[in-house]
Parts: structure tokens; sequence; C-alpha cells
């Protein structure tokens, strides 16, 4: 079926009208899923280190704790879980207490980069520059 000259038109409108809603929506979705993804990391993190200090035998089970909880998590959830990732993660909520609840404009893979820098002043100048660039790669 051809269209008309008007009605053509009238069609790329509606088509893009549909695909600019389409890619709203999926950048929506992502950002909800990323904030949920850094907030339940965060949580994670503040279970582990809530039961870290309320244990008596701390220095001693310490080693086993995240060991353990990387392997039992993993049988219960899947990937996600690795005994690297879970240090991520405690180091996470130890560095960004509830008050300086980190940006939600990053990724999580951007947080365990920042996280590995110790000197909080240069972690602070790179989350505010990848922040301000929309979490996009700075050259």
């Amino acid at each position: 079926m051809e269209l008309s000259t008007a009605t053509a038109d009238e069609y790329q409108s509606l088509l893009l009208k549909i695909s600019d809603a389409y890619t709203r929506g999926q950048v929506r979705a992502h950002q909800a899923v990323n904030i949920q993804l850094l907030e339940t990391y965060w949580e994670i993190g503040q279970y582990i280190v809530e039961f870290e200090q309320g244990g008596q035998t701390k220095a001693e089970y310490g080693k086993a704790l995240l060991n353990n909880l990387a392997r039992d998590l993993t049988l219960r959830h899947g990937k996600g879980f690795s005994r690297s990732n879970l240090i991520y993660m405690r180091l996470f909520y130890v560095r960004y207490p509830i008050g300086e609840m980190p940006s939600h404009l990053l990724s999580w893979s951007h947080y365990v980069e920042f996280l590995k820098i110790d000197n909080e002043l240069e972690r602070r100048f790179y989350e505010q520059q990848r922040s301000q660039s929309g979490g996009q790669l700075l050259s």
C-alpha cells in the first residue's frame, strides 16, 4: 500500500515518536535497574560490616566469612557474588555512608574502579568528573 506524501510524512512522524518513546523507556529502565543495583550492593555491604562488627571472633572468622558467603550466595543466586565483588560491596558501604550515597548516574563498574583508589580526595575528583560526563569515559 502506497502512502500519499502527507500521509507518508505523518507516518514518519509517528514512527519517530514511537522510536523516541521506546528509547526513553529503555534509558529509564536501565537507570532504575542501576539505582536498585547500587542500593542493593550498598545494603549487602552494610550487612557484612555489621556482622563483622558484631562478631566476637571477628579476626579469626573474617577471612573465612567472605569465602563462605561467596560460595553460598553463588550457589543460591549464581554470578555476582565472587569474593572480590563482596569485598567491593563491603568497601562501598564503608566509603559511602548513608548521608553520602553515590551518584546514580554511575554504574557499579564505575564504583568498583573508584573503590580501588585509596585517596579520598582523588576518588571524589574522578567521581565528579565521571558524573559530569554522564558516566561516559573521559579521555
